[in-house]
């Protein structure tokens, strides 16, 4: 059911206007109110003046106060209308004439008589006007435009001329208090500039001058790191096309050059850390790079989960050689399985077994070193403080335990090689055969059951003082064993044989133990400590040490989608991985933006020193004053 609400105007010249509204629903209300379905905006009708209700065939109206109305010239305070017949109702100056549409009733309503005063002739919209009390629309409009351009533009400027020249003092700085340039501020300043939020000119030094990157490097010409020349940012980016274009066009007119640092590193964002670079300022120039940049050596990237190159961790290609040289390192896609030749030699598959003989001396050695029924990882590697990466394996603290190197026992005291010292350790054998005899042959003592005769006393006292006189030759033949197969040395490192035949010039290849793999990215254990070490590293089935046991770009992303990534990878518990996850533009050796905020919601730090003492970040800034823009 429905009701067909028509209003009906004249003009000056004698025509009608007829604005026709619908009203769905068995009933409708007649009013002041303009909330009513009919509106008559007289006073001489209530707020709410009637109600009218279909029923069948019949429309039933009904007074809503005492206030009665009339139907059909007679006036009553409610009435049963044949919808067929229809009607004409009267609301003060108001006539409703009731008919049917279909299966619609039709409501036409005409004024007829001056609003709430029938004899005189009033105009309906000057009855509730305050035309004449005010002042007129255009000296209202001249007056608030005026207003504006005062308060707006006039007053903030001469406030940031008069303190101008305070940018220039060093320990002079505003008072405290409401500052009409403060206007201008687009939002709050992030807290690495919170300090500034009373000193506007140090960055922005001149009015009505976009922020230049001189006032920038002020404070971050060390942590900024080794840009690219502009014109390579430019070219890599690519000219803009279309509307683009324009905007850019409309920007350098405004001097706002292209390639700022404030069109990746925004302010006045909102209180707290500062935005992460947004993906598609990366995306904007990685997208397709080669195309535009033809001497590029990175591969395109535009988002994790879709469109990123394979991890090319640093690889020690070749063993050390001396123990201050280079590590030759060299960059190689995980696609093709890169080895490390590291100078070690350990099956992590033996270690990692849980019935085999290493399983069993760990049981054996359980309540001394809280070992489990078979050894794990976190047994050798230990964490860092910060639980991003892992400390360097120590041979005494993490090998020692099972791989002793024990030679000599002095009552309940035992001398040791000297681990890492390949010098020392023979020095030490050698030492140990000068300074001990062999064993005395028990026949030599007087108590000693013997063979009759005396031959065969001096025949055995012939051979101790013989195995006396070659003792110390005995320590050669040591060291070859130490550093030969099956020897203390050689199970677990690369020898560098003897320079000549008989020499004993033996040494061990230097160790390197790699710290990071992924110079160009960041990875911090510390957000994935809820995962085994085998989900992603596949240590238990390696077998040799030069295994690179890194996982590649599809192990990572059964977790990590990317930005736009997690309508097309379907995964368990995507995570949202934005550039500023693992990269960070700027080349130091603290995490991305990202992650140290991840850090601080964790075990919220103390504030940085440079933030405890916002005075000296402030002289700093000022002396961007002095630089030419």
């Amino acid at each position: 059911m429905m009701f067909i609400v028509r209003q009906v105007a004249l003009k000056a010249d004698g025509s009608e206007i007829v604005r026709q509204t619908e009203v769905e629903g068995g009933e409708i209300f007649i009013g002041r109110n303009a909330s009513n379905g009919v509106h008559l905006p007289d006073l001489a009708v209530n707020p709410v003046h009637a109600r009218m209700e279909r029923r069948g065939g019949d429309l039933l109206v009904t007074a809503q106060s005492q206030q009665p109305f009339d139907v059909d010239g007679r006036s009553v305070e409610s009435a049963t209308i044949d919808i067929a017949r229809g009607a004409e109702l009267r609301f003060g100056g108001h006539i409703i004439a009731v008919g049917v549409e279909g299966d619609a009733i039709t409501l036409t309503i005409r004024r007829v008589e001056a609003v709430s005063d029938s004899a005189e002739d009033k105009d309906e919209s000057a009855i509730y006007s305050l035309k004449g009390l005010l002042p007129g629309k255009r000296m209202s409009a001249w007056g608030f435009a005026l207003l504006i351009l005062i308060a707006c533009l006039a007053w903030p400027i001469y406030t940031w001329s008069s303190y101008k020249d305070l940018a220039y003092k060093e320990k002079v700085s505003r008072p405290d208090g409401f500052h009409a340039d403060g206007l201008w501020s687009s939002g709050k300043l992030s807290l690495a500039h919170k300090t500034l939020k009373d000193d506007c000119q140090s960055c922005h030094v001149d009015a009505f001058v976009s922020v230049r990157d001189n006032a920038c490097m002020t404070c971050h010409e060390k942590d900024a790191g080794p840009h690219a020349p502009m014109t390579r940012q430019l070219t890599a980016r690519g000219d803009p096309t279309g509307f683009a274009a324009f905007t850019r066009f409309v920007a350098a007119s405004f001097n706002k050059p292209a390639g700022r640092c404030v069109e990746c590193h925004t302010e006045h964002e909102g209180a707290g850390a500062m935005q992460p670079t947004q993906q598609r300022f990366c995306a904007e120039c990685h997208d397709g790079m080669d195309t535009r940049l033809i001497s590029t050596k990175l591969d395109n990237a535009a988002d994790f989960g879709t469109a990123h190159p394979q991890f090319q961790p640093a690889v020690l290609v070749r063993p050390l050689v001396g123990d201050d040289a280079k590590a030759p390192r060299k960059r190689i896609s995980l696609d093709r399985k890169p080895r490390e030749n590291n100078g070690l030699k350990f099956p992590h598959d033996m270690h990692l077994n849980k019935t085999g003989g290493v399983a069993q001396m760990g049981r054996r050695l359980a309540g001394k070193y809280g070992f489990g029924d078979a050894l794990e990882c976190s047994d050798c590697h230990e964490a860092d403080k910060n639980n991003v990466g892992f400390v360097a394996v120590d041979m005494e603290k993490s090998c020692a335990m099972c791989h002793s190197l024990a030679f000599d026992k002095i009552g309940n005291t035992f001398r040791t090689l000297r681990h890492g010292q390949p010098e020392q350790v023979k020095a030490d054998l050698r030492a140990f055969y000068r300074s001990t005899a062999p064993t005395r042959p028990i026949n030599l003592g007087s108590l000693a059951r013997q063979r009759p005769g005396v031959v065969n006393s001096r025949r055995t006292a012939a051979d101790y003082a013989r195995a006396v006189n070659f003792r110390g030759g005995r320590a050669d033949q040591a060291i070859r064993q130490v550093f030969s197969r099956g020897g203390a040395c050689y199970d677990c490192h690369v020898v560098v044989p003897p320079s000549s035949s008989g020499g004993m010039d033996y040494r061990i290849a230097p160790v390197a133990q790699t710290s990071r793999y992924l110079n160009k990215g960041w990875f911090t254990h510390d957000a994935h400590d809820k995962e085994e070490c085998t989900s992603c590293h596949l240590a238990e089935k390696s077998s040799q040490a030069s295994d690179l046991l890194l996982p590649g770009i599809k192990d990572c992303r059964t977790c990590h989608v990317g930005e736009t990534g997690e309508s097309l990878i379907k995964v368990k518990k995507p995570v949202e991985s934005t550039c500023a996850m693992c990269h960070d533009y700027h080349a130091d050796k603290g995490a991305p933006w990202l992650l140290r905020e991840q850090d601080k919601k964790k075990k919220r730090p103390e504030i940085t020193a440079a933030l405890a003492h916002p005075a000296a970040v402030s002289a700093r800034l000022r002396q961007s004053r002095m630089m030419p823009n």
